[in-house]
């Protein structure tokens, strides 16, 4: 049998490749300092692969990047998601705005796939996903994933992301790779931090509006100026970490972290007629001083607490005991579209000049992992215990809900989206010798986990649509922007699963390793999977080695996909309707084809090699993801046909309906490629150079048909369509180049890097609607100064050229939405400009 058979039938098989002893792939951060670490560095590497404690990463047979924390405070990023995405080429982070949460919890992805398609780890542990469900229009919609910006770089010793699939050794999540976040243990002295950044830019292609005047006609006219210049979105971090000795046989490590983000202004100008016309026809005078910078489009605006802790204790009989555990707060607020004064769902006696309504947000997160580690006889083992929660709160602020007229309330609690986790862990390990050249490393474990999701009531004003004395509705209900979660839309939904992991670590020659893990799991909502994974490395010679690695893996349907529900009321011939997301199990969904969530299944391919000659170090590696059955939001199936299917199934009073379903296979096919080398300038330092790049395609590969529920429905019904196929395939750059350099020089420090995104789409329901980006280069740069060991100075400007993607009137040719909103949120990096800031950090 043929290995594309045995990938067929979802089998795992022999690796096509094998891979080197002298080194992994290193991420475009480490540069070449890093290849001399490698023998020397005492740190355990937690994510390499395999559960065998590896002192270097060059022992890895799959890569993994080190970003340790001296490269992050080099990025002049604040959010780790960013720093990441500057440091690793696989790892995107697109733009969200006008998005809802999504704008307050920005999602993060791997190798192209989704955000929930990588498994994040805190000091190996699997941390947490974020309750909110990306619902919006970007990139991730339809995912949950873990707020990686809930993490303080402060609080952080290194970040190590495993690119590989590795659901064979930590279950759901794992098919793009692993991100383990490793906390600071230093058990003395700390460091404080003050950050302030501002953007200074001038957008492109978006001129600015000096005034407004009435044509010959009588219709509104506007004089143009430049390009329109914006200082804005200014930022204020505080960061302090510090170590403490427990005597002589422990430690705790405590970082805390304050950061205050303004938001940021990239509208164009509102051309739209704000007031109705007075009886003579002409223009209302309020027109021409009213500012038509109306809407938001840019960041949110965030404030963020966090605290952080790790500790650890030796106990008598070779015994330790250690924790972790944080607790982070969010406040947000975003802009969403603004009603104009003539707007049907405005309140003139409230707002007479229209408003904009604001998403604000309070997001609480907490985590605490207590556990245990010991030795009894050959055996190691590791008992743990971990619970993480994240309580997302939404509201309304500058709103109102237009069916209660002036007696609307202008703001609102919207109810909360609530996500819970608890997980009992053992793993135990020994080598057991079975006459090969190495003894075999052997690991068994079993997992519990329990889960839970709850959508929390809002309050009556955010959902209730008011009636009149003959019980048809007033006007629109619910809080303008967002209606609040109503009885009907709130859940309680839990679940539990159960694993046991099996994996075998050796060398069958001096030169070759290999690694065989294997995972069973049971889940109590749908069912079992079993996923295994094979891996191998061989070193040809001292310089020249291959590696290799294939697995099956899956993803667990989350909580939220299987459970989570936003109904609301509109107004449809001033009939109430219900229109939303229902979960697959709603008796609305069922009748137009919802089944039960599966899990997705992957299958893994990764073949590189590493050369290596003196301070110079190549890295390829070569991957290949097939995913089936992945789960994706449905179509909004509307209409007359569809209601019909609905109140014939008993649903009179549902409009509209989409759900998740296990619609659509694909294919993600890539190379990563990274060289470093480290050039001597013997009495003007030394210059690290780096350059990294990842190609990358994703192709769905199968749409499933109708459910035969709509077989009667013309061709214009799909359940998955084009505009979202192409946010898959497309919605990510193609390929990507990071190229850094750092300049090393007595007590000064240059670091400049130049980031080459590649071509980005923004598929729409039609091919005349496409919008493509162009490819761009972003480059940043800081310098920085060490006077002593204890302070240093730092300022820096990252996108220091002022790069825009095309403005969308200059893209596609017409004007979106007026062009006031100018760029498309598919744009891969900052839609915000030129951020300059300063740093100044002391050590103690």
């Amino acid at each position: 049998m043929t290995f594309q058979h045995l990938l067929a039938n979802k089998k795992l098989a022999l690796s096509l490749a094998i891979t080197t002893a002298l080194s992994a792939s290193f991420s475009a951060a480490n540069a070449a300092e890093q290849t001399n670490q490698v023998e020397e560095n005492i740190e355990v590497i937690s994510v390499t692969g395999t559960r065998r404690s590896l002192r270097s990463i060059a022992q890895s047979t799959v890569p993994v990047d080190i970003i340790s924390s001296d490269n992050m405070a080099s990025t002049g990023q604040l959010e780790i998601s960013q720093v990441l995405a500057n440091q690793v080429p696989s790892f995107n982070y697109p733009s969200a705005t006008l998005s809802d949460g999504t704008d307050h919890a920005r999602p993060a992805v791997l190798r192209g796939l989704a955000p929930d398609h990588t498994l994040v780890l805190i000091n190996g542990k699997r941390r947490h996903s974020g309750a909110l469900l990306n619902l919006g229009g970007t990139v991730g919609r339809g995912s949950t994933a873990v707020d990686l910006n809930m993490i303080p770089t402060s609080a952080i010793k290194r970040v190590e992301v495993l690119r590989d699939g590795a659901a064979a050794q930590y279950g759901s999540d794992a098919i793009a790779g692993v991100i383990n976040i490793v906390l600071k243990d230093a058990t003395e002295g700390g460091s404080v931090s003050v950050t302030y950044g501002q953007y200074d830019s001038q957008m492109a292609g978006v001129p600015q509006l000096n005034s407004t005047y009435a044509d010959d006609n009588g219709n509104l006219a506007f004089n143009l100026g430049d390009d329109r210049h914006v200082n804005d979105g200014s930022t204020r971090t505080i960061s302090a970490n510090s170590g403490f000795s427990l005597t002589d046989n422990g430690f705790v490590n405590v970082s805390i972290e304050y950061r205050d983000n303004d938001s940021t202004q990239r509208s164009g100008f509102d051309p739209r007629e704000q007031y109705n016309r007075l009886d003579d026809g002409s223009l209302d005078p309020r027109e021409f001083t009213i500012d038509r910078y109306n809407h938001r489009f840019g960041k949110a605006a965030l404030e963020d607490y966090a605290l952080f802790y790790n500790m650890g204790y030796d106990l008598e009989n070779g015994f330790n005991v250690y924790s972790f555990g944080s607790y982070s707060e969010r406040e947000g607020n975003s802009g969403g579209f603004y009603r104009r004064a003539k707007d049907s769902r405005n309140v003139l006696e409230l707002y007479p000049n229209g408003f904009l309504p604001q998403i604000a947000t309070n997001v609480k997160d907490y985590s605490l992992a207590l556990g245990l580690q010991g030795d009894s006889g050959d055996w190691t083992w590791d008992v743990s215990t971990n619970y993480g929660r994240n309580d997302f709160g939404l509201g309304v602020v500058n709103s109102l809900n237009t069916s209660l007229g002036t007696n609307s309330q202008t703001e609102f609690d919207n109810g909360a989206m609530v996500y819970d986790q608890f997980l009992v862990n053992f793993d135990a390990n020994t080598s057991v010798d079975f006459g090969l050249p190495d003894d075999v490393f052997f690991t068994i474990g079993a997992e519990y986990r329990r889960e839970s999701y709850k959508i929390e009531q809002g309050e009556e004003a955010s959902y209730i649509t008011a009636l009149d004395n003959n019980g048809n509705p007033i006007a629109a209900g619910g809080a303008q922007v967002l209606p609040g979660f109503g009885p009907q839309s709130a859940t309680n939904e839990s679940r539990h699963n159960v694993a046991v992991f099996a994996e075998l670590d050796t060398y069958l020659t001096d030169k070759w390793n290999v690694v065989l893990a294997s995972r069973y799991e049971d889940y109590s909502d749908f069912g079992n999977t079993f996923t295994s994974k094979l891996a191998t490395r061989y070193s040809i010679n001292d310089n020249l080695s291959l590696r290799g690695a294939a697995s099956t893996g899956f993803r667990a349907p989350s909580l939220a996909q299987s459970s989570y529900r936003q109904i609301s009321t509109i107004l449809e011939n001033n009939q109430p309707f219900e229109v939303g997301l229902f979960p697959s199990s709603a008796p609305a969904a069922q009748a137009l084809g919802a089944k039960q969530l599966d899990a997705e299944d992957s299958v893994n391919v990764t073949a590189g090699f590493v050369y290596t000659q003196g301070g110079f170090s190549l890295t390829v590696d070569a991957y290949r993801i097939d995913i089936d059955d992945r789960i994706v939001l449905s179509e909004n199936l509307s209409g007359d046909a569809v209601q019909q299917i609905l109140a014939n199934a008993g649903e009179l009073n549902t409009e509209s309906v989409r759900y998740f379903t296990n619609a659509i296979n694909s294919r993600t096919q890539g190379v990563d490629i990274v060289a470093t080398y480290t050039l001597d300038l013997n009495t003007l330092g030394d210059v690290r150079l780096n350059a990294a790049a990842n190609i990358n395609d994703t192709e769905v590969t199968h749409v499933d048909a109708n459910p035969s529920e709509l077989n009667s429905l013309d061709d214009d019904y799909v359940v998955f369509a084009r505009r979202e196929v192409g946010r898959f395939e497309q919605g990510t750059p193609d390929n990507k180049l990071n190229l850094s350099a750092v300049w090393s020089f007595n007590q000064w420090q240059t670091t400049l890097r130049a980031t080459r995104y590649g071509e980005v789409a923004d598929i729409s329901t039609t091919s005349e609607g496409d919008e493509y980006l162009d490819a761009k280069w972003i480059a940043d740069l800081e310098v920085a100064y060490r006077p002593n060991e204890a302070w240093k100075f730092a300022v820096g400007a990252n996108n220091l050229f002022d790069q825009y993607p095309q403005a969308t009137v200059d893209n596609i040719g017409y004007s979106n939405f007026g062009q006031i909103f100018p760029y498309t949120p598919y744009t891969p990096y900052s839609l915000d400009g030129r951020f300059l800031y300063g740093n100044i950090t002391y050590n103690f």
